[in-house]
């Protein structure tokens, strides 16, 4: 009934635009069919799923006659939508009204696109590596794999500290102070699952186990995909990195291979390509994230062994040759590099079992450890483990924040929050880690994450300020707290503990990181207008503003898919159905009517209860596979070009657009960074990093100084690593498919030659494309061709356009010459990826495993969802989340790119914890975005000054 009543409205359109160009009518006509024909269908097999390829009409009706142009290509095709990129896609057509209209109908059909992507990859992308896989498949006890919710395998061990506590033996359910907070360890996020996502459990995988570890050649579709050319070292990793990853320097003696010049000179010039749209800030903002979602070291760590890291073959005249002297020269690798070797947690063969007919591994081949907890529960700042935990240092005179230190009298009002302590003598850790602030997570540090840590330790403390704040206004009055032994006894303000404040303050900044990195980072990551509205979806809902919509999906969700019939249908719609009332929240009130996921309603009796556990777990949904972060998310966090070589040095009370120094990033880690952090200030750092621009994500853009890093620790001749290299011997040790497959996996479409990486939409004899085509052509040097064999099927996980096996021809004819596109390592093959969406600064291949994980680690975390409550977070914590602090809504001026806009959750913390930078951050709205940058018009990449920032040498580079 809704397709034949769209329908019609759209054949009513077409007679009113008669009198209008032909486009119109034919794209109309086009819609017609796309609304007679329905919905696809959600894929039954993985060969036959979604790949971001639509049908003509489809394409026509929701982006006209250029997104018809791109259907061929490899790529997905809502990127050539309307309205998904700047202005100049926006149709001035505007009959239609706002969704029925061109502008409407290219961002719906986006969203529709991914949210497609996003079922059929929660459909058949999850592979958990703890044992529970066969029951995922075969189900249990009459109740099918998708829809399982607990599983033995997440029980707590006899040796677990909190065995008893749990249940022992019997069933285990957490209860008590286990449920209250975020854990140490991460045991008891979900209630029923204890040891789901804590720390040392398995990372999962996203690709099928047979695909995984590809070097190994288990199969015969691996072997028949890659033939004998794969190893831990073919191709070469240094020579990779030194030919597809080096920076090109138009002025080398002013970069010094990222050393700068003397005194930090502002005339130091290293080249790197420039994102205009994401800012310094960005960059280690992920950096500060992956230290809280996953680690492989332990206490800095990898194994005792140690290993080559290459620098001794290259490909010639496609055979592999040993590198003379000379050419070791030329490159600039190292063949005496070594480097400790990965840990593995298993490497015996996997168990076997048969389901349908056909035989399955249990695991991959080996597996790894996630030493961290996997949960987004600011482990990075509070702890993961007891070790960890004694380094976070509390406040003596008050246990309830974090103890900070004076630094020199610098101006500026946020000084007198103060800053992180250093190590002590008596802490552990390791002697690299000397000198550096006192935090959980200290390996690898950097400036970027000394700012983090001591902004969010601010942000902590002013929290514990205010809640005392109320407390002494209103000591007897109800918190909003409640302890879970005794669950009805209302705790007032003046009786919540020190403790208890710590851990309630801990819930509170773990989901301000997780608000700011899904609706302020990720979305000025993808800057475009599907992924704003994507991305908030995941927070606060695509109907947040449409109760009767939203309503009507909330009805729908946790409890009709616990009840479904067909389990696996309803797992695969359940994501959908989430983005009207959106993630945050679910399960979190509970009704009459039975509508698990209602959004609060103040007209209706709440009847959720901290003592039902089917309430305070109720809104969590694994999609039948426990949760943890699986490998390839790590792979597609490889994101080194991000960080430039000479670092932006200004001050705000000295002239912001004037750049004082350039200071080499190297200079700024370890214990330097705390040093460097305490000379210049949290404000200056957060100025400085706000206004630079950061790198593109693309070949030939790496920093210099990463791929020549000294390291003391590591025992070899030359003390240095090339962390690029590093980077893709890391991804083969752990099983990453290659890039090719790694598509197929994901559901995207494959890849059939190396130029298949030019970016079509360039004109033929742009200075673009011909670069290029020339990076096109060294990646063929690199990686080489051979003469294919059509007989041999290469992957099950899809099919050619025209339903064929896919074979090592690729479509090519029987005994061609083709690329070796298989064996391109993931992180190189994304690199390459020119063709992008508008404002992307990641590749597709990238984008896909984003949608899968990051919306699944929302899903899967209570405190996100039926735990978001007062009874955990205080009335005081929810509003301080959902209002992006404690003053209310504030709402920016204007209407960014069409819409009403909060001031973004971190440019609220940044103006609680630097209010000095208020005259800066009047101009910002996204604290991502360079902050001198005009955002123009709708989406604008443009890279031109704000008002008062003319006179910015950074506005004179390109």
């Amino acid at each position: 009934m809704i397709i034949r009543s769209v329908s019609r409205l759209l054949l009513g359109l077409l007679v009113v635009l008669s009198g209008c160009s032909t486009s119109p009518k034919e794209e109309l006509l086009a819609c017609v069919s796309v609304a007679r024909d329905g919905f696809r269908p959600v894929a039954e097999t993985r060969d036959l799923r979604f790949e971001g390829k639509v049908q003509e009409d489809t394409a026509r009706c929701r982006g006209g006659e250029k997104a018809v142009a791109y259907r061929d290509t490899p790529w997905v095709d809502w990127q050539h939508y309307w309205a998904a990129g700047d202005a100049s896609t926006l149709s001035q057509i505007t009959h239609g009204g706002r969704h029925l209209g061109p502008n409407g109908r290219g961002i719906d059909g986006a969203l529709l696109d991914l949210e497609y992507q996003r079922v059929e990859l929660i459909k058949f992308n999850l592979f958990d590596n703890s044992g529970t896989y066969a029951d995922y498949v075969r189900g249990r006890d009459g109740v099918h794999g998708a829809a399982l919710k607990v599983w033995p395998q997440m029980r707590l061990a006899v040796d677990d500290p909190y065995y008893a506590a749990v249940g022992g033996e019997g069933t285990q359910l957490c209860e008590g102070e286990l449920i209250r907070f975020r854990t140490l360890t991460g045991i008891c996020n979900d209630i029923k699952n204890p040891l789901m996502g804590s720390s040392g459990t398995l990372f999962a995988r996203n690709v099928e186990f047979e695909t995984a570890f590809p070097d190994l050649g288990k199969t015969e579709l691996v072997r028949n995909r890659h033939g004998d050319r794969l190893g831990l070292f073919k191709p070469d990793p240094q020579v990779i990195s030194r030919k597809l990853f080096t920076r090109a320097q138009s002025k080398p003696d002013k970069c010094h291979d990222g050393m700068g010049l003397a005194d930090h000179d502002p005339t130091a010039h290293c080249d790197y390509q420039k994102a205009p749209f994401f800012n310094v800030l960005a960059a280690f903002w992920i950096q500060f994230m992956t230290h809280d979602w996953f680690s492989h070291l332990h206490e800095g760590r990898n194994a005792d062994a140690m290993m080559a890291v290459g620098c001794t073959t290259q490909r010639v005249a496609n055979e592999e040759r040993a590198l003379t002297p000379q050419q070791i020269a030329e490159l600039g690798c190292r063949p005496g590099d070594r480097m400790d070797k990965g840990m593995i947690a298993q490497t015996d063969e996997p168990p076997t079992f048969t389901a349908h007919g056909k035989t399955y591994l249990g695991r991959a081949h080996q597996t790894t450890a996630n030493n961290v907890t996997a949960w987004w529960d600011a482990s990075q700042l509070y702890g993961y483990n007891e070790i960890s935990r004694q380094r976070v240092k509390r406040d003596p005179s008050d246990p309830a924040k974090l103890r900070v230190r004076s630094v020199g009298a610098r101006a500026g009002a946020g000084e007198q929050q103060g800053y992180l302590p250093l190590f002590a003598a008596a802490d552990p850790i390791h002697p690299q880690w000397t000198g550096q602030e006192a935090t959980a997570f200290p390996d690898n540090w950097s400036i970027g994450l000394s700012f983090y840590h001591n902004l969010f330790a601010r942000e902590h403390n002013l929290f514990v300020d205010a809640f005392r704040r109320q407390a002494a206004q209103t000591p007897q009055a109800d918190s909003g707290l409640r302890n879970p032994a005794r669950p009805d006894a209302v705790i007032a303000y003046q009786d919540v503990s020190d403790d208890e404040l710590f851990e309630v303050a801990r819930l509170v900044v773990a989901a301000e990181i997780a608000k700011i990195h899904t609706i302020e980072w990720t979305p000025q990551l993808l800057y475009d207008e599907p992924l704003y509205k994507g991305m908030n979806a995941n927070w606060n809902g695509l109907f947040e503003n449409s109760k009767l919509v939203g309503a009507a999906l909330e009805k729908v969700v946790v409890n009709s898919f616990g009840k479904a019939d067909d389990a696996k249908k309803a797992n695969q719609w359940y994501s959908v159905f989430a983005s009207g009332p959106g993630i945050i929240g679910l399960g979190s009130h509970v009704y009459q009517d039975d509508a698990i996921l209602s959004g609060y309603d103040p007209d209706k009796t709440d009847l959720w209860r901290l003592d039902n556990p089917d309430h305070v777990n109720g809104g969590v949904n694994h999609f039948g596979s426990p949760f943890n972060f699986p490998e390839e998310f790590v792979t597609v966090y490889r994101l080194h070009p991000l960080v430039p070589d000479l670092l932006e040095y200004r001050e705000w009370n000295r002239d912001p657009n004037r750049i004082q120094a350039k200071v080499p990033v190297v200079e700024t880690v370890r214990g330097q960074a705390t040093q460097v952090m305490a000379d210049g200030g949290l404000a200056n750092w957060a100025l400085s990093m706000g206004r630079q621009r950061l790198g593109l994500l693309t070949l030939k853009n790496h920093p210099h100084f990463l791929q020549n890093l000294h390291l003391p620790r590591l025992d070899s001749d030359t003390g240095q690593i090339d962390v690029a290299a590093l980077d893709i011997i890391r991804d083969r040790e752990r099983g990453v498919p290659r890039f090719n497959e790694f598509r197929r996996q994901y559901g995207l479409r494959q890849l059939t030659s190396f130029d298949d990486f030019i970016d079509p939409r360039l004109p033929m004899n742009s200075p673009q494309r011909v670069e290029q085509q020339r990076l096109a052509t060294l990646l063929r040097d690199v990686y080489g061709q051979h003469r294919c064999d059509a007989a041999k099927v290469i992957t099950r996980a899809q099919r050619n356009p025209d339903g064929s096996l896919i074979t090592d021809c690729l479509g090519h004819p029987d005994g061609s010459v083709v690329d070796n596109i298989e064996d391109v390592d993931t992180v190189v093959g994304w690199l390459a990826e020119f063709p992008r969406p508008h404002g992307f600064a990641i590749s597709e291949t990238q984008f896909q495993v984003f949608i899968l994980n990051a919306s699944r680690r929302l899903f899967s975390d209570r405190f996100f969802t039926s735990s978001f409550r007062p009874e955990f977070y205080s009335y005081l914590g929810i509003d301080w989340v959902n209002n992006n602090g404690p003053d209310g809504k504030v709402m920016e001026r204007g209407r960014p790119n069409g819409h009403e806009t909060e001031v973004s959750p971190l440019k609220r913390v940044l103006l609680r914890t630097t209010p000095e930078l208020a005259p800066e951050l009047e101009y910002v709205v996204n604290a991502f975005d360079p902050w001198a940058r005009d955002r123009g018009a709708y989406y604008s990449l443009a890279w031109t000054p704000r008002p008062g920032a003319e006179n910015d040498a950074a506005f004179s580079q390109p």
